[in-house]
């Protein structure tokens, strides 16, 4: 991407058109975990918003999705975002592969709850 997006539409409309319905995919599938949740771009990427604070981010590259940080969760949630782990804070889903959107949303509504107790 050579210029900086100046929403998500049009850092989605960057990518690849195989990673676009991808995307277009995590965007919808966060928002519908995230009843309410806004949308801006953040160090360049999409953030997901929350009462104005970003609540989580998103990205496309060449190989792979990325949504970043990572959810602390309880023992099923962490044992099911363990083969997408990707350094500390990353979660990695390969475009080689079906894309869990359901383990998304999961990780979405997490975030939701980690911020409604703290």
């Amino acid at each position: 991407m050579a210029e900086k997006p100046e929403n998500i539409t049009a850092y989605i409309a960057s990518s690849a058109p195989d990673v676009q319905t991808i995307l277009q995919n995590v965007r919808r599938t966060i928002h519908d975990a995230v009843p309410g949740a806004g949308e801006r771009i953040s160090y360049e990427i999409p953030a997901i918003t929350l009462d104005g604070k970003v609540l989580m981010y998103f990205s496309g590259w060449q190989k792979h999705i990325s949504v970043y940080p990572v959810p602390e969760g309880d023992e099923a949630l962490e044992r099911d975002l363990a083969p997408y782990r990707a350094g500390k804070g990353t979660l990695r889903f390969p475009l080689s592969k079906p894309i869990p959107y359901d383990l998304i949303g999961r990780a979405a509504t997490r975030f939701v709850e980690l911020r409604r107790a703290g």
